[in-house]
């Protein structure tokens, strides 16, 4: 983003925190991270004060709409029951760009692994607008790596997976992943194949076999 000398040309970035019931503090957050940089909106479908309810109508008006973490079943439901899906949709056809972290990540696929339920668990009920399924956290929290590979191996999520470990992110273009970018040398996302084959989708846009040693450039 460059620097521009009016607020009013910043970028508009919207903060959508349905996953975690709007929550204060991470919406505080948001908005502290933000400051100065961009202009600041939050989509708040539980009328949160002082944000109170916003027209979900208000995502066709921004340049990148960000998706916080929480609840993936939950955020899908109240998307769906207020119009925030089709909305996300149009959106991103004129432009706008989609992201988000945990929740935020496995809504745009066609499924995910998730804990919405309590015990991790496969959910086949994405937006659809990224094809297979996802799963963040991928060596963060115990269990995710096995039952993931589990699910795609014996048909429970579609292939092809996304594995996302914490600090990465995989960007997306035309619903292809193109890239990751990792804020840390232990994070990497990794593409998991019908067959449970893992491969890792690294920083120089290459994906190969994590049994493989690629040399650095």
């Amino acid at each position: 983003m460059s620097r521009r000398n009016d607020a009013s040309e910043l970028t508009r970035v919207c903060f959508v925190p349905t996953a975690s019931g709007d929550s204060r503090d991470y919406i505080e957050r948001f908005e502290a991270a933000f400051e100065g940089r961009a202009q600041t909106h939050v989509l708040s479908l539980f009328g949160q004060s002082p944000w109170d309810f916003q027209d979900p109508a208000m995502l066709l008006g921004m340049d990148l709409i960000y998706v916080g973490g929480g609840s993936t079943a939950n955020l899908l439901s109240l998307w769906r029951r207020h119009g925030v899906d089709e909305l996300m949709k149009t959106a991103a056809a004129g432009g706008t760009i989609l992201a988000g972290i945990s929740a935020g990540a496995n809504c745009w696929f066609d499924a995910s692994s998730t804990d919405s339920f309590g015990p991790l668990a496969p959910l086949n009920d994405g937006l659809g607008f990224l094809r297979g399924s996802a799963c963040p956290h991928f060596h963060g929290e115990p269990g995710r790596e096995e039952s993931f590979l589990g699910w795609i191996t014996d048909g429970s999520l579609p292939a092809p997976g996304i594995a996302i470990d914490d600090h990465a992110a995989v960007v997306y273009v035309d619903g292809v992943a193109t890239s990751v970018m990792v804020e840390s040398v232990e994070a990497a996302a990794y593409i998991v194949d019908a067959d449970g084959s893992l491969c890792n989708f690294d920083e120089h846009r290459r994906v190969v076999p994590v049994s493989e040693h690629v040399p650095d450039e």
